[in-house]
């Protein structure tokens, strides 16, 4: 009775003509985003992130997530079509989807995607409802040692999971922690990285940071280099519905697909990326045809789609309820909460009811949505890819600087913005993902402060953190994932499945 009644409270938010409106933006925005490569979630959010703080929270939750879960829509369109993933999520879609498209099957591929995604999108979010309070109850339970212990766990998870160099992700946490601590300290007074300058006391500005980092940093990695030429399937798009053979074909994969990315998304740094790659593996494994994928199995469209929206839907839980963002989007969506004045975490349920369950139920809203934008618009996300990028950038790059000095009227945050624009262009030059410094930067200071209290509680002995269970517990967790990954062949075996 009780979900039923928050389910009835989070209606009347969601389906006020507002959030409706705002909901319906998020997800044109998103599946836009998603069809023009060059362009991404983590970018988006980060411009549009100075227009959200006049906005009621819950609105602008809506239409954050809106953004990020109809990138992943977005993406699969041009995937299909043009074997161009608009998201690095639909990558793996593009292997067996451009296949079916190039055979006369497009209809068939995009249908199937549509399906998929709205699919898991929609048993995602009846996850979150269902065990999201439960697992907030149980953390409004931790005291500060744990909560230091939990903060860790996931940095060092973020850096595990990670592609690429192990020693790169840590130094890109180490970064952002460090970022986060610039400005006046609030307990002592003393001035911390300012190096004299006025308008770093109050520390450095996380919008400009992420759009630096996403926003200029994209631009100029993308005019670095050339251009892909896009040549669309030239057959007609035509039964768009599958017939009932193909129906039972895909369901399996479908709810496989949903389980793995309900699953993984859960996991800091793994969520729908790292769930589509794992749900067209086990699809693979599994199939009776192994041979058949890559040339146009509907089992490849059907299980990565429905993986990579079910990991972008469950990977809010752990920013809902235990206050740890589980990827680059969500820290940013967690930063805007922060700004907003609402600490993300199991607080938010109780003291924010109307933001979390209005958030669950816009979802379901936004998946409906979703399917009415991507099928019956399809001729115009194609034709949207004649725009080349070089006419896109200027328009980008002036809403990321008027963005910027909105948010304080202050020109040294669009100094920051240039300068951490150019970071972002070194880092992917040096392969390193800028994601994990914004996970630092957001966690740091709530680190430090749990820390701080920590030591109070146990007038500064570190043997708090092992003398209660769950925080020993967390500990432990974190030392494992070290050991796992410090053993060189297990270090081996992940680097392997990464390349693969």
């Amino acid at each position: 009775m009780d979900l039923l009644s928050n389910l009835t409270l989070g209606a009347s938010q969601a389906l006020g003509f507002d959030n409706l409106l705002y909901c319906f933006v998020g997800c044109l925005l998103g599946t836009l985003i998603g069809v023009l490569p060059g362009l991404g979630p983590a970018a988006t959010i980060a411009m549009l992130l100075p227009i959200t703080f006049t906005l009621d929270p819950t609105s602008a939750l809506i239409m954050l997530a809106g953004i990020y879960y109809g990138a992943q829509y977005g993406g699969s369109t041009t995937a299909i079509l043009v074997n161009l993933p608009g998201e690095a999520t639909s990558v793996v879609t593009a292997i067996d989807g451009y296949q079916l498209a190039r055979q006369g099957r497009a209809g068939l591929a995009l249908s199937t995607a549509a399906i998929g995604s709205f699919t898991a999108g929609s048993i995602a979010t009846l996850i979150i409802a269902m065990f999201a309070p439960s697992l907030a109850e149980a953390a409004l339970q931790f005291g500060a040692p744990e909560y230091f212990c939990l903060m860790v766990l996931g940095l060092v998870a973020s850096v595990v999971l990670a592609q690429g160099s192990l020693v790169r992700a840590l130094a890109m946490i180490t970064f952002g922690l460090m970022i986060g601590t610039v400005g006046i300290d609030m307990t002592s007074g003393t001035q911390r990285f300012t190096f004299g300058l006025l308008p770093l006391f109050d520390g450095i500005n996380i919008v400009a940071v992420a759009m630096g980092l996403f926003g200029l940093g994209e631009i100029v990695n993308n005019l670095s280099n050339r251009e892909e030429v896009r040549i669309a399937v030239s057959t007609k798009i035509r039964n768009l519905l599958p017939s009932r053979a193909e129906l039972r074909q895909i369901t399996w994969p479908v709810l496989r697909g949903t389980g793995i990315g309900s699953a993984l998304g859960l996991l800091p740094g793994g969520g729908a990326l790292l769930a589509s790659f794992a749900s067209y593996a086990v699809e693979k494994r599994l199939s009776s045809e192994p041979q058949r994928f890559g040339k146009g199995a509907i089992e490849g469209v059907a299980g990565p789609e429905s993986a990579n929206n079910a990991g972008a839907q469950t990977s809010f839980i752990p920013m809902l309820t235990l206050g740890i963002p589980s990827n680059v989007v969500i820290a940013l969506m967690a930063g805007a909460m922060i700004i907003q004045g609402i600490q993300p975490g199991p607080a938010v349920i109780r003291e924010q009811p109307e933001l979390f369950w209005g958030l669950v139920v816009s979802m379901w809203v936004g998946n409906l949505m979703l399917v009415v934008l991507n099928l019956p618009l399809i001729g115009i996300w194609v034709r949207l890819l004649s725009i080349q990028y070089r006419f896109l950038f200027p328009a980008i790059m002036t809403f990321c600087a008027i963005g910027v000095f909105t948010l304080n009227s202050n020109t040294f945050d669009i100094f920051v913005m240039v300068v951490f624009g150019l970071l972002g262009y070194i880092f992917r030059r040096l392969d390193c993902e800028p994601a994990p410094l914004i996970l630092g930067m957001v966690l740091g200071p709530m680190m430090e402060e749990y820390l701080r209290r920590s030591m109070l509680l146990s007038r500064g002995s570190p043997m708090i953190f092992v003398e209660r269970p769950l925080s020993a517990t967390l500990l432990a967790l974190t030392v494992l994932s070290i050991l796992l990954v410090a053993v060189p062949a297990i270090r081996k075996t992940r680097d392997a499945a990464l390349q693969e």
